[in-house]
């Protein structure tokens, strides 16, 4: 029998599969699955359990940024530069958000 937690998370989690590798995203913030107002910039974490992976990257979202102040930074997501696969997976559930890899080097 699975567990009441298993079927309705407490802290949201989503399993990714990118370039055919598993791993997982996952918050620390409970209000992520029940108040849409927290979606404005929250914090996520993502672990791949790849060797080249030597920590959990934390990730910084921001639903209400505009694609002209990314521009301004010179950050990896500016126009005309290839994203990385996590931040388009991420753009799945939240379209035309930043993230932040707040200083790790994007690896997926």
């Amino acid at each position: 029998q699975v567990s009441p937690a298993l079927r309705t998370p407490r802290l949201p989690v989503w399993l990714c599969s990118l370039w055919g590798r598993h791993s997982v995203l996952f918050g620390t913030d409970s209000r992520l699955l029940s108040d849409w107002k927290s979606e404005r910039i929250f914090h996520l974490y993502f672990y791949s359990g790849q060797q080249e992976q030597t920590r959990t990257a934390h990730l910084t979202i921001d639903t209400h940024s505009h694609h002209w102040e990314e521009a301004q930074r010179g950050g990896p997501c500016s126009p005309g530069k290839s994203r990385p696969a996590l931040e388009m997976a991420i753009r799945t559930k939240w379209a035309g958000a930043t993230v932040s890899w707040n200083g790790t080097e994007p690896f997926f």
